[in-house]
């Protein structure tokens, strides 16, 4: 077997999937943000999760008066949208890809989606956990 051949075996059991970072963005008028999470997406395994981490201190140096739970609600919303079952509410009923396309729709709110990104990944829980400790912690 040749080294190409090597190469190609090893690519071909990984999947794509899409990722987006969760931006808290406490005055939207002024457009400063904090990385506070990630969106994973793979239609291949039909995973969708989200991971969250809130640096508080940081939060509250874009703004001191930031409304810090209801931040953390809105992040658990996510986490919860992605999990499924009866606390993601009415998203329970649909597959991860129509969740995850949700979830990235671009709003005006405190907590926003940033751009999407793809990869390639075998394990996408695994990713998840990776992105957050390289994007977000």
């Amino acid at each position: 077997m040749t080294e190409r051949h090597i190469v190609s075996s090893r690519v071909s059991d990984r999947e794509v999937f899409e990722y987006a970072v969760l931006r808290v963005v406490p005055r939207v008028e002024r457009g400063e943000c904090i990385n506070a999470g990630v969106l994973v997406y793979c239609r291949a395994k039909a995973y969708v999760g989200a991971r969250t981490h809130l640096d508080e201190a940081r939060l509250l140096a874009l703004d001191p008066e930031a409304n810090v739970a209801g931040v953390r609600a809105a992040l658990s919303a996510v986490e919860n949208v992605c999990a499924g079952g009866a606390s993601a509410g009415q998203a329970a009923r649909d597959d991860a890809g129509r969740r995850f396309r949700w979830l990235i729709a671009p709003r005006s709110t405190v907590v926003q989606p940033g751009p999407v990104h793809t990869g390639l990944t075998t394990d996408p829980a695994a990713e998840t956990e990776r992105l957050l400790d390289l994007l977000v912690r």
